[in-house]
């Protein structure tokens, strides 16, 4: 039993077979005068048709084929249009970028900024950092890059740890150790949970010249775990749901952009430049 109505549109075809079936019968011999047309003979002639109009070959069966087909596929056409949409509207609620805040890599100033959610242990993140460096160096200044925490739960504590270690390495070192460590980190991570060691987290700060027993304080207080949960809940209120998760932000026009996944280069640049033209359509932008 069809939970839904079927769409009147579906039933055209019969319509068609109908009109088809009447012409027949309009163009039977005219050797009979109008008032000697047997009305009973046309019905039964336009049955007839109809009968095998649809049963020999079975005109009536693929129009509702097609006719579903052409339904199913601009429900999907339209769901993806919502979907895009929603993204689209979570999105603005991201966090305002701080320059006090936020680890930001490339001109501070730049108009365009890339927000990426992400998990040190996540596969897909460790692929698509390199990804994010190429198009910043390829930018000239344009394009920044926001780095925020998402560790995922089955990630964890691995990824929890990493992320708090990184936040350790920018409290005694600044915006820069941040970038470094996590870049060790993501070049160092097997992934998928286990691919670092925690006790491999502190003298991974040695290797950047940071102290290790002021990073091990850090470390071990948890003092850091609140701010990586802030992350995350911001993530979840501008629609992340997985990493790496990605908003595009134009801060000339506030145009917003969500990618999901390790989108490729040639990608990630398209969107960047379709952000960039709305810049220069308002007069604004570098």
């Amino acid at each position: 039993m069809f939970q839904k109505r079927v769409p009147a549109k579906f039933f055209r075809p019969l319509l068609v077979v109908t009109a088809s079936a009447i012409l027949f019968a309009i163009t039977l011999p005219r050797q009979a005068s109008a008032e000697s047309v047997d009305q009973g003979a046309i019905a039964q002639e336009v049955r007839k048709e109809m009968q095998r109009l649809i049963q020999q070959e079975g005109v009536l069966d693929a129009a509702i084929e097609r006719g579903i087909t052409n339904y199913i596929r601009k429900q999907q056409a339209l769901a993806q249009v919502q979907k895009a949409r929603k993204k689209s509207d979570h999105a603005r609620n991201l966090r305002p970028v701080s320059t006090e805040r936020d680890h930001i890599k490339g001109n501070p100033d730049a108009n365009i900024t890339l927000v990426e959610y992400s998990d040190f242990e996540c596969p897909f993140c460790k692929r698509f950092h390199p990804t994010v460096e190429k198009l910043i160096e390829e930018n000239d200044g344009k394009v920044n890059w926001v780095y925020r925490h998402f560790p995922l739960q089955f990630h964890n504590p691995g990824a929890q740890k990493q992320a708090e270690a990184s936040e350790c390495a920018a409290e005694i070192g600044g915006n820069d150790a941040f970038w470094k460590y996590s870049d060790l980190v993501y070049a160092r991570t097997r992934s998928n949970g286990n691919g670092f060691p925690i006790t491999g987290l502190v003298p991974l700060a040695g290797e950047i010249g940071l102290d290790p027993a002021t990073f091990k304080e850090c470390l071990d207080s948890g003092r850091m775990a609140a701010q990586v949960k802030e992350d995350y809940q911001d993530g979840v209120k501008a629609g992340i749901t997985g990493t790496p998760g990605v908003i595009l932000l134009n801060h000339t026009t506030g145009d917003v952009l969500p990618m999901a996944g390790a989108v490729p280069m040639q990608q990630l640049q398209a969107a960047v430049d379709r952000l960039a033209a709305a810049s220069k359509t308002t007069g604004g932008g570098q």
